[in-house]
């Protein structure tokens, strides 16, 4: 499946729920939630060969898995939080999903310290203070 699939699954999701909203809208959210999640699963594939081809190159250019692995999780952390947020605003929570982007900002923070404090001392070591 490739793009042209994929903009279809997302046309036809999109007429479906015009169709749909009024008179179920319940039926019609489970349309949209069903085909965000086809779309996720079909993308694992992708995204599995592009977190092999980070790692490599990361093991390359003599990068500490810690760090890739860290970035790596705050990407993933940024795509899961707004695909959840916008999963919600479909819903009309706009409240929720806002929370939500929040949550992922924070945890997006609380993995980033880390690396902000081995920054700093990196910096502090190539200046040393008299």
């Amino acid at each position: 499946m490739g793009i042209f699939e994929v903009v279809s699954i997302g046309i036809v999701t999109a007429i479906l729920v015009l169709l749909l909203k009024d008179k179920q809208p319940v039926i019609a959210y489970l349309i949209i939630v069903v085909t965000v999640l086809y779309i996720f699963v079909f993308l694992i594939t992708y995204i599995k060969e592009i977190l092999h081809l980070v790692t490599y190159l990361g093991e390359e250019a003599n990068i500490q898995s810690f760090y890739i692995k860290t970035i790596l999780q705050i990407i993933g952390i940024a795509y899961v939080a707004e695909i959840g947020s916008n999963i919600v605003k479909d819903a009309g929570l706009e409240s929720v999903a806002i929370k939500i982007e929040l949550v992922g900002k924070i945890f997006i923070l609380i993995l980033a310290v880390p690396i902000f404090k081995s920054l700093i001392e990196t910096i502090i070591g190539l200046f040393p203070i008299n």
